[in-house]
């Protein structure tokens, strides 16, 4: 599959042998090049069309295989690219004439608290979760106690009730001799004669 939504471009067509790179395998390349890199940031070189790439079928879902020659000419497009953008003279506002979106790219990583800030909203984002977490972990304990608390008052209840049975049992054979069995009652004898 070649990335590109633009079917009045035509895309020259490369071997799949020449798609040879993981994600993994390009962040060391971006790395040794002192352009590291986030798996995030591959994608979305691939997905915009930054990358000569594939999208591959494996066994796990979907993923970019990439080929080692885009790698080298996308790096070498931010070398030439990033001195402009991080140059110290010019504040960054001066910087920016470059459209293309690595520039900006650039920009983004590179500043100082990018990586920091991202780091520490997502260490706040964890703990906000992990402190839920503790609530609803001590809720459930409460509604488990709320539980066998019940199941005893019933178990207690159902045998209240069955002591009941048995005494409302003995108290109808107490009385049975003293009120006379139904069958003897003036209703059924005036029926029978």
């Amino acid at each position: 599959m070649y990335m590109t939504d633009d079917p009045s471009r035509p895309v020259a067509t490369s071997p799949d042998s020449d798609f040879t790179l993981s994600i993994d395998e390009a962040l060391e390349q971006y790395a040794r090049a002192g352009l590291p890199r986030t798996p995030r940031s591959i994608q979305r070189y691939c997905a915009k069309g930054h990358l000569d790439c594939r999208r591959m079928e494996t066994a796990f879902g979907e993923k970019y295989m990439i080929s080692p020659t885009s790698i080298a000419k996308h790096i070498a497009y931010i070398e030439e690219v990033r001195p402009v953008a991080t140059r110290r003279d010019e504040p960054r506002h001066a910087a920016t004439p470059v459209a293309h979106e690595e520039s900006h790219d650039e920009q983004r990583q590179d500043g100082p608290t990018s990586p920091d800030v991202s780091r520490l909203v997502a260490t706040e984002y964890v703990q906000q979760l992990e402190k839920r977490l503790e609530e609803k972990d001590g809720f459930i304990v409460f509604l488990r106690t709320e539980v066998a608390v019940k199941n005893d008052q019933i178990k207690d209840l159902t045998e209240r009730a069955r002591e009941t049975n048995h005494l409302i049992a003995g108290l109808q054979k107490m009385l049975t001799p003293l009120l006379g069995r139904p069958s003897d009652a003036p209703s059924d004898s005036a029926q029978r004669g």
